[in-house]
């Protein structure tokens, strides 16, 4: 008797994801909004007025707080999209290889879409 090959995860293993997932974008997206709060603090501070352009700190902390809100974003969409994925019942399937994406990885990397062999061999 051959054992039979999951090609995709059950509809309970697809609810658990999706409860990491969440979990996840709920974290996201208040680390989100910290980095908004404080680009408008930034923004609106008199100190920051004041110095204008003579000091380059406050550019710089500017910059990295935008850098920071980019990541952020970008993590955001990447677990909306593994969000979509699961209600599409495609979760955890390898885009370059078509196999599962081991469940140990997606606990971790839930936005991710590539085994650890094809990331690897990328």
């Amino acid at each position: 008797m051959q054992a039979q090959i999951q090609t995709r995860y059950s509809d309970q293993e697809l609810a658990e994801f999706k409860l990491i997932i969440d979990a996840k974008l709920a974290d996201a997206r208040k680390q989100l909004q910290f980095y908004l709060d404080q680009l408008t603090e930034q923004a609106n501070s008199d100190d920051s007025k004041l110095r204008g352009l003579d000091d380059g700190t406050s550019t710089s902390a500017n910059e990295e707080l935008h850098r920071l809100a980019n990541r952020q974003q970008q993590l955001i969409q990447h677990l909306e999209n593994a969000l979509l994925r699961i209600q599409n019942k495609v979760y955890g399937i390898c885009r370059m290889t078509g196999e599962l994406i081991s469940a140990d990885r997606l606990r971790i990397v839930p936005h991710t879409t590539l085994s650890i062999h094809a990331k690897q061999n990328r």
